[in-house]
């Protein structure tokens, strides 16, 4: 892959995985609408590891106490915190897994890749982002993260297969409708990543290892460690905004990028 292609691909996937502005939307346009290639798998199992360690690093904190849970969770006991938020990321990652395999094993996945349907899934979930934003009340922490509402944002979290919604902005979604504050809401949403982009890495991971070559190997670590750069930039700016500025201006963005989508759709 060229140099340039990679480069792009790696810095567009690390700041847009956090942001509530899709990813893999910017992913599939990217060759739907220049004359470049698709990266490939190889590439997008690589820079999806990168942002990983990008949130792992961000949230290191909360992710120890999460991993120190695990042991207690194979005992069957949720008696400390980080067993209590080891098991709400667990089932909040599970709506997705089984989603997104039925998607997968039915071929829905790659008939959701179009201009089309990125374009009305960035215009109405980015709309839908305003309205839990402006009109969610703040009356819960990240602290008091429960298993109903780890349920519940996890059936959000679903919803994101579909290309253009955003993992990130549809959680915060639920989050924000179910009263928790835009850092925290931003907080939960981080962390749910964690669990399923592994979930997804791996899917993926299993279907490139026997095509994988050197050169293959030597451009993912390339893409891997600049999204990882981009990814821990992105959400650091991000983080520090939401102390001051609401999600508008990412809805904004989905809208006029939503809009023009449409028109080139339609067109």
């Amino acid at each position: 892959m060229p140099l340039f292609q990679l480069v792009l691909v790696a810095l567009i996937q690390g700041i847009t995985e956090f942001l509530p502005v899709s990813s893999s939307a910017h992913l599939i346009l990217l060759p739907s609408l220049t004359n470049l290639e698709d990266q490939g798998q190889v590439i997008d199992v690589a820079v999806h590891v990168g942002t990983l360690f990008a949130v792992i690093l961000y949230f290191w904190a909360d992710v120890k106490i999460a991993l120190s849970g695990i042991p207690r969770l194979l005992r069957r006991k949720v008696d400390t915190q980080g067993a209590w938020l080891a098991l709400c990321l667990i089932i909040a990652t599970v709506p997705v897994i089984v989603v997104g395999l039925i998607l997968k094993l039915t071929g829905l996945d790659d008939m959701l890749r179009s201009v089309a349907v990125i374009g009305w899934a960035m215009l109405i979930f980015g709309l839908v982002l305003y309205w839990a934003d402006q009109k969610g009340p703040t009356t819960k922490t990240a602290a008091s993260w429960s298993l109903k509402d780890a349920v519940v944002m996890g059936l959000w979290q679903a919803v994101a297969l579909i290309p253009g919604t955003s993992r990130s902005g549809i959680t915060i979604t639920g989050a924000r409708q179910l009263g928790y504050g835009r850092e925290d809401a931003a907080k939960l949403a981080m962390l749910m990543s964690i669990p399923t982009i592994i979930a997804s890495g791996a899917l993926l991971g299993i279907e490139v290892t026997a095509t994988a070559d050197a050169q293959a190997a030597k451009d993912g670590a390339l893409a891997a460690g600049l999204a990882f750069i981009a990814a821990l930039f992105a959400l650091t700016l991000m983080m520090r905004l939401l102390k001051s500025v609401s999600f508008t201006p990412y809805v904004i963005y989905r809208c006029i990028l939503g809009v023009i989508l449409l028109w080139i759709a339609y067109t």
